[in-house]
């Protein structure tokens, strides 16, 4: 029997190297491909370049905090073709007045002091023990650094102008999980609660000791939980 093809969306600043562990640990449940998510501005044109790069036939998709919102559109735009559906640390919710504004802040700071708008994101993006662990930092900034300036400015563009998904979701009919460390600062458990509630059928996953990027900071469980919910997709 044929593996099952899978793809993976990476959030803003990240890339390949985010999912690494799961690209690892699912060779043998799926064919991985890791969608590039540095060179549109639109949640829009992430979704049809990502779309664009899968093997004919029916995948499933998982994708992190913009690769969620990404995942979201690939439903809409791919949907007789998606097997199952992963949202890790994201929400379906359209970007707040207040956070709009605080990325144009950020947008603007990025052309002149780059790593600045690295450091200050790391924090969030991280739980206090895993800001002491050195080789999970270094990743952070290793993909940071490979998606530039000009990446970071399209992805911020593309997250600005994202849609409201929730009146969607009560469309999604594939197999869905759900899953967010329990101190993620940028999308709190309460609206992975949402999504879940709203998607019929979906699985909550709340990782303990994770904050916002649970692939990088709780691997095995987060591995573990796409085997669980790729076996789900052929019943």
């Amino acid at each position: 029997m044929s593996k099952p093809n899978l793809l993976l969306i990476p959030g803003l600043l990240c890339d390949r190297r985010l999912w690494q562990a799961q690209v690892e640990g699912l060779r043998h449940s799926a064919e991985c491909t890791v969608a590039d998510v540095a060179g549109r501005n639109t949640i829009a044109g992430l979704a049809s370049a990502a779309i664009a790069k899968m093997p004919a036939g029916p995948f499933a998709v998982a994708g992190l905090s913009m690769g969620g919102y990404v995942a979201l559109e690939v439903v809409r735009q791919a949907g007789a073709r998606v097997a199952g559906l992963a949202l890790l640390d994201t929400t379906a919710r359209p970007d707040s007045d207040q956070a709009t504004a605080d990325r144009r802040r950020m947008m603007t700071l990025a052309e002149t002091d780059f790593d600045r708008v690295v450091n200050a994101l790391l924090p969030k993006l991280l739980l206090p023990a895993h800001m002491r662990d050195a080789k999970i930092v270094a990743t952070v900034k290793a993909m940071a650094t490979t998606t530039g300036v000009a990446g970071y400015t399209r992805q911020q563009e593309a997250i600005i102008g994202r849609i409201d998904s929730r009146p969607h979701l009560a469309a999604i009919r594939c197999p869905t999980l759900v899953l967010c460390g329990r101190d993620d600062l940028l999308t709190p458990v309460a609206l992975h609660e949402e999504m879940a509630n709203a998607i019929p059928g979906a699985r909550l996953v709340v990782a303990p000791q994770c904050g916002h990027l649970s692939p990088l900071e709780q691997p095995q469980l987060v591995t573990m939980n796409l085997v669980h919910w790729l076996s789900g997709q052929g019943r």
